[in-house]
């Protein structure tokens, strides 16, 4: 959700951009998404979660000692 929403607000702050651009001064919210779907990548969590990235086993004594 918060992915999502970060998307969003980077859309917003675009398109506030392009429209100041513009010397209509406006870009409506069709164009807006047509450009996010080319350009902005989708949302995604690649990363696994933490409990699962950080499990490391050893074998025998630990080096460290």
């Amino acid at each position: 959700k918060a992915l999502v929403t970060f998307r969003y607000r980077i859309l917003q702050m675009w398109k506030r951009f392009l429209g100041r651009r513009s010397q209509n001064g406006k870009v409506n919210w069709k164009r807006m998404n047509r450009y996010a779907k080319r350009w902005l990548p989708n949302p995604r969590i690649l990363h696994p979660y933490p409990s699962q990235r950080l499990r490391v086993t050893t074998q025998g004594r630990s080096p460290v000692r």
